[in-house]
């Protein structure tokens, strides 16, 4: 099953943010969170650093980017 680019983006974006793994986030928190690592990287810098760490630590990357899946997912997607 495909994301919306939109969930995907956020999620890459909130990888890429300074919030601790595996924070419990509202959907406030999250919107904060995740304007700030956009205005930081802009959204391509989002991927871009997400993919560095993907290179550099994929077994940490890998869990954050599930994470950041999985909050994002509950956050904004309506079922």
């Amino acid at each position: 099953m495909s994301r919306p680019m939109l969930i995907t983006a956020r999620a890459e974006a909130l990888c890429a943010s300074l919030a601790p793994t595996g924070a419990p986030l509202d959907r406030a928190a999250a919107d904060a969170v995740i304007e700030e690592a956009v205005r930081a990287h802009g959204v391509r810098g989002c991927a871009a650093e997400m993919a560095y760490e993907y290179g550099e630590h994929p077994e940490i990357a890998m869990r954050r980017m599930r994470w950041a899946l999985e909050l994002v997912d509950a956050l904004y997607t309506q079922r």
